[in-house]
């Protein structure tokens, strides 16, 4: 077994890379995806937002207003606040989700797909948490898989994606590329996530470039899970 943890900042391409790992034959989990499913209503994670951010963050439609939110949090220096609500559930979904995926298959490669691995270790640390699962990545992830690129090519593929018509937000480009700068000031710098990677996918070049290095990549993966067979724990 191998529990990886892949991350980079927005516009990295970590989705990409998550994709192709999941065609290689890893098994895959968005941290994204988890975040969302548990802010939905009914959720324990959806009340505790609304008794801290207050009921104006819901929309019509019973569900959370991210855009709200994500206003409140980002620009109003909340970040932390709304992560300590959501990202220890989230990792203790994780750690479930992996354990089931461990059940059936001894010898897989678990990949969990997210942006703040690195960002959850900080902020635990500056609440002053030095023993909590949050405060050190290595007790749930063997491997990280850092994705890079160049932050104005960043935010140039964000500013794509947010402006396609299935994930349309509101906004000229100007003020798009503002919020994409904005959320890259509170993510760690690349030249950090690669001081403590694992492996590292350098994603400047074009899509063929980036599939050329993951396939390189695969077979260390499950070569390493193999050998960690006898372990829980490549600690």
């Amino acid at each position: 077994m191998l529990r990886v943890g892949l991350t980079g900042g927005l516009g990295s391409g970590k989705s990409t890379v998550a994709a192709m790992l999941r065609s290689l034959g890893a098994q895959v989990i968005e941290a994204d995806a988890l975040g969302r499913e548990l802010m939905e209503p009914g959720q324990p994670v959806f009340s505790s937002i609304v008794e801290r951010f207050g009921p104006e963050i819901i929309g019509p439609d019973g569900r959370l207003n991210r855009a709200r939110l994500a206003d409140l949090a980002f620009r109003n220096g909340r970040l932390q606040e709304l992560n300590g609500l959501v990202h220890p559930p989230v990792i203790e979904a994780q750690a479930r989700w992996m354990k089931e995926v461990f059940a059936r298959d001894p010898g897989a490669v678990a990949v969990i797909e997210s942006a703040l691995i690195f960002e959850v270790v900080r902020d635990a640390r500056a609440r002053g948490e030095k023993d909590s699962v949050l405060a050190d990545w290595r007790r749930r992830i063997d491997r990280v898989i850092v994705v890079t690129a160049p932050d104005e090519l960043k935010i140039a593929r964000y500013a794509a994606r947010v402006q396609s018509p299935s994930d349309a937000v509101e906004g000229s480009l100007e003020a798009i590329e503002a919020d994409a700068r904005n959320r890259l000031v509170h993510q760690v710098p690349d030249a950090e996530k690669i001081a403590q990677a694992d492996y590292v996918l350098d994603n400047s070049g074009d899509v063929e470039g980036l599939r050329a290095q993951v396939e390189a990549l695969w077979p260390r993966l499950r070569d390493e899970s193999n050998k960690s067979g006898q372990s829980s724990s490549l600690q």
